[in-house]
């Protein structure tokens, strides 16, 4: 795992968890409305994974079966802790990228990416462990619930960064390596009906802009950067900065880190769609 995220240790699993509890009883002294919110995600919870799997069993399953599946997440949990050990880099990348959340309550609660990759995690070890039923209805769940379809296949890294997270589809076969950045209504997606290896594979580091497509059993590069509303169907070579429809190279990034930075500029200060193609 890159601990990049995690070097300062208020991004820890426990640190994070006091913060959230600290922000909790704040907000529900602050808003008598909002305390119920609060009390229903955290109040039983003795961790951050468990107020994950409360949050998550709320939001995929109508009331009379969220318990059943907040038991079943909890089980496969208990089976296998690597399942929410990406949580807290997840968590940090929110709030070390996103200058509209200030909180980790809010991350918990509001952020709907972040939901979707927990969820995905389960629903990844469950298709590995050959629960594939399972598996697709947390998907179908998720898809439904969050506006982010992600096949349980999908092999994700740590540190991910879903801003917005609306429209997000990633493909069975897609990789998408750690510290990786992607904006609303970008598709990792297929060319046709072909078999095997037939998604893109995302290296780490790199940021993916609004609406973009990318197509295709073809390699982002490290570090690289893909510019909103572009189709890409070629390899993209590391930290170059791609953009268009078709997409083409534009240059070498400024940003060693541009999934971190979020920085999606051009040199002159032309947003990365606006290529005048």
């Amino acid at each position: 795992m890159n601990a990049i995220a995690l070097v300062n240790c208020e991004f820890t699993d426990r640190a994070l968890w006091s913060r959230i509890l600290a922000e909790a009883d704040e907000a529900s002294t602050q808003d008598v409305f909002f305390k119920p919110v609060v009390v229903d995600t955290i109040a039983e919870c003795r961790d951050l994974a468990g107020a994950i799997i409360s949050r998550i069993a709320g939001l995929l399953s109508p009331p009379a079966s969220s318990m059943s599946l907040h038991m079943a997440l909890r089980s496969l949990l208990d089976q296998d802790s690597r399942i929410l050990a990406a949580a807290a880099f997840d968590m940090a990348a929110v709030l070390d990228r996103d200058p509209a959340t200030t909180k980790a309550l809010h991350v918990l609660l509001h952020a709907k990416g972040f939901l979707a990759l927990q969820t995905h995690r389960f629903a990844h070890a469950l298709w590995n462990a050959g629960q594939q039923d399972f598996a697709l209805h947390l998907q179908s769940c998720a898809s439904r619930s969050l506006q982010v379809d992600i096949h349980p296949a999908a092999q994700l890294g740590i540190g991910i960064f879903f801003d917005h997270a609306t429209g997000i589809v990633i493909g069975e076969t897609s990789i998408v390596e750690d510290n990786v950045s992607i904006l609303q209504n970008v598709t990792l997606g297929g060319t046709g009906k072909e078999a095997g290896e037939r998604h893109p594979k995302i290296r780490s580091g790199v940021l993916v802009g609004a609406g973009a497509a990318i197509l295709g059993n073809i390699e982002i590069g490290a570090n690289a950067r893909i510019g909103a509303g572009s189709v890409v169907l070629r390899p993209v070579a590391p930290e170059t900065t791609v953009a268009g429809v078709p997409a083409r190279s534009l240059h070498q990034n400024r940003s060693m880190a541009p999934a971190r930075t979020m920085d999606q500029l051009f040199d002159d200060g032309q947003p990365l769609y606006d290529v005048g193609l």
